[in-house]
């Protein structure tokens, strides 16, 4: 019998990782060909949410929950909980219910007819408008800019194979971006279209600061652009300041009452040319801490606890 390992990651989900248990519990008995484990995979909750995972493991042995020492951002907490499965499959699902748990039957039957990754592709949403505008426009550049295709509106929920999932144990990253990785390393992947629903309780966390990080690290991970940029902007200003300044020195030359020297526009060109650097070192700032921070080598996460593994 083969086994489906279910990774829900958590943050102060107090009211929805009972009701998510319950669902998908309810789900897998509905597939008696399949044997199953769940992890939740807490990432330091600030409520109660670590309580009632406890009160669920202690319940249902299928159960599983590792808890982390600290909130180790969004990224590294799923992708740890990923590399400790032990199922034949590993389906990651949000404990929010905006991925839809009916979809698993799909899942696993594309995942039966072969195909090694099953990803949920989102066609709509029933967020903010504004968001998900802002998403599409995010997506798709840094699809152009990438070197590598990335995916549009794939945020991780789908089927992974253990044999990718041995790749993910093996890549020793410590930053990993798991939707970039997918797309990079991903062997035939099998795209499932579906609506994302509200979220069903609760505040998310992810805010300005939590995706403009995930942001940087796509950029950072995936494109060469903010310092190409930098490079080709540099030279054509470079050269067209020298160029200018031989102009004024011949015209000086044939005629010194020509022209007067503005202070204003000298003070604009020193200001946008400083704006400029500042921008691109900052660019580039980012480009080195996510270099330094695996270079580093530090684990994904520190686990306190972990309940029902044997």
């Amino acid at each position: 019998m083969k086994k489906v390992s279910i990774m829900v990651p958590c943050y102060n989900e107090e009211e929805n990782v009972v009701p998510m248990s319950e669902a998908l519990v309810k789900q897998m008995e509905e597939l008696p060909q399949y044997d199953y484990e769940i992890l939740f995979i807490d990432n330091c909750s600030q409520d109660n949410t670590r309580p009632l995972l406890r009160e669920i493991c202690a319940k249902n042995p299928k159960i599983r929950a590792i808890f982390n020492s600290k909130n180790f951002g969004q990224f590294n907490s799923p992708y740890h909980g990923i590399c400790q499965t032990t199922g034949d499959c590993t389906l990651c699902v949000c404990c929010d219910f905006q991925d839809p748990i009916e979809m698993i039957p799909k899942l696993l039957a594309e995942w039966e007819e072969g195909y090694k990754i099953v990803i949920g592709v989102k066609t709509s949403s029933k967020e903010s408008k504004l968001m998900y505008f802002l998403r599409s426009i995010y997506y798709k550049l840094i699809r152009k800019l990438s070197k590598v295709e990335q995916i549009e509106h794939f945020t991780g929920f789908g089927l992974y194979d253990k044999s990718f999932v041995e790749v993910l144990r093996n890549l020793d990253d410590s930053t990993p971006f798991l939707r970039g990785i997918v797309a990079e390393l991903g062997p035939k992947i099998k795209r499932v279209e579906y609506e994302q629903a509200q979220r069903r309780a609760g505040k998310t966390s992810n805010n300005f600061f939590t995706l403009y990080d995930a942001a940087m690290l796509s950029f950072t991970s995936y494109t060469k652009i903010g310092m190409r940029l930098a490079s080709f902007l540099g030279i054509m200003m470079s050269g067209g300041s020298a160029l200018a300044a031989v102009i004024c020195l011949i015209l000086k030359l044939i005629d010194p009452y020509l022209f007067t020297t503005g202070t204003a526009a000298i003070l604009l060109t020193v200001l946008f040319v400083g704006g400029l650097q500042l921008f691109f070192t900052g660019f580039a700032g980012e480009y080195i801490m996510s270099m330094n921070t695996r270079v580093m080598k530090r684990p994904l996460v520190i686990e306190e606890e972990r309940i029902n593994f044997d």
